[in-house]
């Protein structure tokens, strides 16, 4: 599997699993239980995330930054998005200051 592709290949997977049964399906059974707990586990993954780099492990940062962007990725489908309506908005922003992006938003 390519690199470059695991977020699509990723999102494509994230698309079959809407129809599965939320039993045989972890993913299923997230969006069986809604947003809300979608929600609930990007917030435990980004507080695990956070203490793995406070604790300065590289291999745990990783995981855990791979379970973030998982579960982002859950959200993203749940709502009818994908990979790409984020990477077009950090294309967007490439070359552009931090600073004068955030004011921009004013």
């Amino acid at each position: 599997m390519n690199n470059a592709d695991i977020l699509n290949q990723l999102a494509a997977v994230l698309e079959e699993r809407k129809s599965q049964d939320p039993q045989k399906s972890y993913v299923a059974g997230l969006y069986a239980k809604g947003l809300d707990h979608i929600l609930k586990k990007i917030g435990e993954e980004a507080t695990e995330t956070v203490i793995a780099a406070k604790d300065g492990e590289p291999d745990k940062i990783v995981y855990e930054m791979a379970d973030l962007w998982f579960h982002c990725m859950v959200l993203l489908a749940q709502q009818g998005l994908g990979p790409e309506a984020v990477t077009a908005e950090l294309q967007r922003r490439f070359g552009l200051s931090g600073l004068e992006e955030k004011a921009a938003r004013k």
